[in-house]
Order: structure tokens, then sequence, then C-alpha cells
């Protein structure tokens, strides 16, 4: 243990001396030492290892809190994986399972407690989002929605964002009021997502006026072309 000390203080002094560039240093390593130990029994030391566990404690208490449980965080992690890697890998990719096929109804209550039907809206056009509060993707190309509503409800679309947030409306009220979102919005299912073979979000179909997909976007859609889709779409007559 002495020879260990001594080396280190040797090392340590050889160090100084190379940066004052001359041999007039001479530090007092072991008083240096002594005094920094003093101080660490010093009560005022022990209340600041106190405090500090204290803090971490209480940190990690309302982490705990706030997080949610560890099936949900996972679920959302790969959910937002996903939806970057493919916002990355080229926007979005269409699914094979829906187009062509009737849309898979539903029966839901929007944020003023009005139910929602696909299937009564036969003669629209309708554009079903899926997405989530906490959803990356979703976040970019849900301005580009409410534009869509905005522009194009005269002519006969309807849009309908279907809210996958696990806690419900006490989350998504308060968003969509947030982001000045004029169109209707509706809390899903899981059972509702895998019949929209949902398996990352954003999700988006298109519902022609027949009631038939015809198209569906897992990822971020392509502004233009899901524009110029629902110009085509709004054109078609039954």
């Amino acid at each position: 243990m002495a020879n260990h000390e001594a080396r280190t203080t040797h090392s340590v002094d050889e160090q100084l001396r190379a940066l004052q560039g001359g041999d007039e240093w001479q530090p007092d390593v072991r008083a240096a030492l002594g005094r920094f130990l003093e101080k660490r029994r010093e009560p005022r030391w022990a209340w600041r290892r106190w405090a500090m566990a204290g803090t971490l404690a209480t940190a990690a208490c309302l982490l705990a809190m706030l997080l949610p449980s560890p099936q949900v965080l996972a679920h959302r992690c790969l959910e937002c994986s996903a939806a970057v890697w493919r916002s990355l890998s080229g926007q979005s990719q269409m699914t094979r399972k829906l187009p062509g096929e009737t849309a898979p109804d539903f029966a839901l209550t929007d944020a003023n407690g009005k139910q929602v039907r696909v299937s009564e809206l036969k003669g629209k056009v309708v554009l079903v989002n899926f997405w989530a509060t906490w959803c990356e993707g979703c976040q970019e190309e849900i301005p580009w929605f409410v534009e869509f509503s905005r522009r194009y409800a005269d002519q006969g679309l309807v849009v309908v964002g279907v809210s996958m947030d696990s806690d419900g409306w006490n989350k998504v009220r308060p968003w969509i009021r947030d982001k000045g979102v004029n169109y209707t919005v509706v809390i899903g299912s899981q059972e509702l997502a895998e019949e929209y073979g949902l398996d990352g979000m954003p999700l988006t179909a298109l519902v022609a006026r027949d009631g038939k997909v015809a198209s569906a976007y897992a990822g971020v859609v392509d502004r233009a072309a899901t524009e110029q889709k629902i110009r085509e779409l709004l054109g078609e007559r039954r």
C-alpha cells in the first residue's frame, strides 16, 4: 500500500513539474489528501450525501408512477421504432390486406359522444388514420389531414382519426384541441386494429364511395400522392 502511494505521489509530482517547466514545484499531496478526508468527515458532507440519496429516491418513485407499465412502454417503443424505420426507408408502404375489400366497420364515439360508423359513410370518401399522441410519424402527417379535411370536406371527404392511446380521452381530448384537429377522432381497440392489419403506427386507409378500401398505407404517407388519390376518389361516382 505504501509503495503504491509513493508511486502515485511520484507520478503526480513528475506531471506537475512538466506542466510548470521547472523543478521549483513542490506539491504536498499527503496534506491535500488529509484535508479532503477531513472535509468528508464534517457533518455537512454527510448531510449532502443523505440529501442526494433522498433526491434520487424521490425521482425514481415519481418516474415509476409516471411511466406506463413495462408492457405498454415496450409496445410504444416498438411502434415508434417501426414508424421511424418506415419513414427513413421510403415513407409509407402499401399494405396488401385491405385494398379491394369492404372497409372493416366499427361503432365508436367521438369526442362529443356522437357515434361514428364507417358503414354509414357510404357515398363519401373516407380517410381512416390509426395514430397515437406519442407517435412521431403521426404528428408529422396529422397537419396534412387537417388540411385535407378543410380543403375537401365540401366535396365529400370525411377524415376519421382512430387513436390507439392507452390513456383514452384523458390524453387525446386535450391533444386534439391543442393541435386544432378539425376532423372526427375516436378511440380504437386492439380488435379493430387487427381488422385493419395494424402492426405499427401510423396506418392510413382510403375508403372509396362504395365502402371498399381503395388503398392502405403503413407508415407516414406521401402527402402529394395521398392528396392526388383523394382527388381521384372524389371524382368517382357510385
